[in-house]
Order: C-alpha cells, then sequence, then structure tokens
C-alpha cells in the first residue's frame, strides 16, 4: 500500500507535537536551576529566541500551576509537556512501526491508532480549557500542541478508513487485514513505558531541593506597630504569614492563584504588607513600573479599615491592565477609576491620611532591609526564598509549614 496523504498527516503531526512538547519541556526544565530564564512563545520555536516577558501567554501558562502535576512532591513537579513529548514520540514510533512494516492495511492497527491519538486530543481540551478560561492566557507552543493532536487523530481516521478500502493497483490481497488484540496489548504497554522512563529519568537526576527551604532569611522588626497591615484570611488556626505586594504586580496575582491551587491557602493566617512599584509614592524605585499602584494600595488601606480590603485586592487583580492603562492616560486616571468602583472610598483615596499610612508600610519595608521586589512571602518571620514563589511554591510552603529541612 502506498503511502497515502493521511499516513503523511499522521506523521507530521506527531513530529510536529514531539516538536513543541519539546520545547515546552525544555523551558520548564531550564528553571530547574532556581534561576529566571526566557521562554519560548512562538509558533516557530528555535527559529524566534525565547522572551522574557513575564505576561507573555507561554510565561503565565508555564508558572501556572496547571503545568505540572506532584508538586508538594517534587520541586516544580513533573511537567505535563514532558509526558506529552513521550505520547507523541509513541504515536510517531507506531507510524511508522506501520508504514516502515507495510501494516496499514491492519484494521485492528490502525484503530488502535485512532484510540492513541485520542489521550493527547482529550488532554489538550482539558488544558485549553484552563488556559483560556481560568488563566485567560493564549500560549503559542501550548496550541501548536493542540493542534498537532487533532491532526493526528485526523491522520490516523482516515488511516483506519483507508485499511478497509479497496486494494491499490499492485497491492498484494492476501495482505494481513486484521492483526491479534494481544499485539495491541503489547503496544499499549509499549506506550507506558514511553511515558515511565522519562519521567522515571527526570526524578532521578533531580538535586534535592530541601536544603534550600527556610534558608534565605527572616524578618528583623515584624511588629506591626502602626496598623498597616491588610488581614488576608480568616484562618485563626493557621500559621501566621505575612505577604509583601504591589496589587497591580502580575506576578503577585500569579502567586496568588498558586497559593490557591496549592490547597495550602488553609493553613496559613495571612496579612499583608504594601509594597507599590510606582515611584508616585515609592521613593525606592525608580519610574513607574506598575503605574497605578499606589492609588490602588491607598484604596486597600482604606478599605481595609472598614475591613474589607481584600475586595479592592481582588478588583485590583481583576483590573490590573485597566488600572495601569488608566495610570498612564492622566496622573489621576487610576484613582478616579478607583473612585467610580468604590465611591465610599472617595474621600479617603488621596488623603493626606491614608498616604501617611502608605508611607508607613515603605518605612517597615526599610525597617526590615526588604529588597525591592514583589511578591515577598514569610512564614512565622521565615522568609521563603525568591525562586520558590512560582515554581516551587507547593515544595517549599509544604515544608515550611511542617517544619520539614534536610539534615546539614
Amino acid at each position: 500500500m502506498r503511502l497515502s496523504p493521511f499516513s503523511i498527516l499522521f506523521l507530521v503531526a506527531a513530529a510536529a507535537g514531539l516538536f513543541f512538547a519539546g520545547f515546552s519541556t525544555h523551558d520548564f526544565v531550564q528553571h530547574l536551576d532556581r534561576q529566571v530564564h526566557d521562554i519560548h512563545c512562538s509558533f516557530v520555536p528555535g527559529i524566534t529566541d525565547a522572551q522574557a516577558d513575564p505576561e507573555s501567554g507561554c510565561a503565565l501558562t508555564l508558572m501556572s500551576p496547571y503545568s505540572s502535576v506532584m508538586r508538594k512532591a517534587v520541586w516544580g513537579g513533573i511537567p505535563v509537556s514532558l509526558a506529552a513529548m513521550s505520547v507523541f514520540a509513541y504515536l510517531l514510533f507506531r507510524g511508522l512501526d506501520l508504514v516502515v512494516n507495510q501494516r496499514l492495511r491492519s484494521q485492528t492497527a490502525t484503530v488502535y491508532l485512532v484510540a492513541a491519538t485520542g489521550l493527547p486530543v482529550l488532554t489538550s481540551l482539558g488544558m485549553g480549557y484552563l488556559s483560556l478560561v481560568e488563566l485567560d492566557a493564549a500560549c503559542k507552543l501550548c496550541i501548536g500542541i493542540y493542534a498537532s493532536s487533532a491532526l493526528a487523530m485526523v491522520g490516523a481516521i482516515g488511516m483506519w478508513r483507508q485499511s478497509m478500502g479497496p486494494l491499490d493497483d499492485g497491492e498484494n490481497p492476501a495482505e494481513e487485514t486484521v492483526e491479534p488484540i494481544a499485539h495491541h496489548g503489547m503496544a499499549f504497554a509499549q506506550g507506558v513505558g514511553f511515558v515511565a522512563v522519562p519521567v522515571a529519568l527526570y526524578l532521578a537526576l533531580m538535586p534535592s531541593y530541601d536544603k534550600y527551604v527556610g534558608t534565605c532569611g527572616v524578618l528583623e522588626k515584624p511588629d506591626d506597630k502602626y496598623g498597616i497591615m491588610v488581614p488576608l484570611d480568616n484562618n485563626p488556626g493557621g500559621k501566621a504569614a505575612i505577604e509583601v505586594f504591589d496589587p497591580l504586580c502580575p506576578a503577585c496575582k500569579g502567586f496568588e492563584n498558586r497559593l490557591f491551587a496549592s490547597g495550602l491557602a488553609d493553613q496559613v493566617n495571612r496579612k499583608a504588607v504594601l509594597f507599590p512599584l510606582d515611584d508616585t509614592c515609592n521613593w525606592m524605585v525608580k519610574g513607574q513600573l506598575h503605574p497605578g499602584a499606589c492609588a490602588v494600595s491607598e484604596a486597600i488601606l482604606c478599605a481595609a479599615e472598614k475591613g474589607n480590603g481584600k475586595a479592592v485586592i481582588e478588583w485590583g487583580f481583576e483590573h490590573q491592565e485597566e488600572v495601569r492603562a488608566a495610570a498612564k492616560s492622566s496622573p489621576t486616571g487610576a484613582a478616579e477609576l478607583l473612585k467610580g468602583a468604590f465611591p465610599d472610598l472617595a474621600s479617603c483615596i488621596g488623603s493626606k491620611v491614608i498616604q501617611n499610612k502608605l508611607n508607613r508600610s515603605l518605612r517597615w519595608a526599610v525597617d526590615n532591609n526588604l529588597p525591592v521586589l514583589t511578591p515577598q512571602f514569610y512564614v512565622e518571620n521565615q522568609r521563603m526564598c525568591d525562586e520558590d514563589t512560582d515554581l516551587g511554591l507547593d515544595f517549599a510552603l509544604s515544608r515550611m509549614l511542617s517544619g520539614k529541612k534536610e539534615a546539614p
């Protein structure tokens, strides 16, 4: 049987899926050195350079809680893209096996191929939903994987239908069309091996990260003498935690999402210290890294006096881009936007009293010798390392809460 367009489509789609999943896995794995790295976010990775934009769809997806599994047991977890890479490699192997061994007329072999493509298709549907609905992010590498999955299934279905069709000129009529089911039990076992072996090697080659937990310093003067901290949780039984953040910081929003996705949020009782990266109020930064952050911080402190600071924090996270755009268009744009959203805070936002309170919040950061960055997270005054606030959050926080550390 001649190589059909469907066979070619299947092989090309499997190779493309392996290509996209491979780049995604590479971007994930390079972060295992606990440093910040650029991330590929292109339909032609390898030709287009990786980017450092932390707000790109690929960066948001990679740093999200959905990019890996087993995060509490393994630093960063096991990347989903590693399994995807293994599955596409397996599909490519099975497709080449049918072509090289002239088994394209085997109905059971091609039906098996259709069933095998169902795994990446179903996974793509689930991950696509999480990416677009939960994260509101469009990851080009992910889209490449989704498209490859769909095209591989189309190719497999076409191959199956052709296996039942009339013979081509010169084709042997006695060619086998049905194979024993046991052959496909072995094929399934091969598929399990294609996934299990890379995962086992990944786990075996990972260094120990326990030694980093709890080694990044402590708060020197944690007391809230001026009442500048904003309650975030109502978990009296949880361990005391302080979160230093900027309400317009995308990384802070991502940290919040990862914390709740980890299932550990109810084990901490958090208070927030506002640290806007905006030189309108913060003399420690040059320029407006997050324009409008001072106005949102003032609104949070105003609302906190009424016992509702978290509502403004959630609103700020939800409207980060809108507030930043308003602040860029007008010096009072962010404040006016906030006053429209929270009329009961209008007289408080921008007042001398609340500006002084925000200044004391910044002074608290100075007194504790904090670096100029957000987010920062402290559990019982012990600082979580910056490298653990994204991919390593589940791993590090679970150990900080349990007191588990590697013996020196």
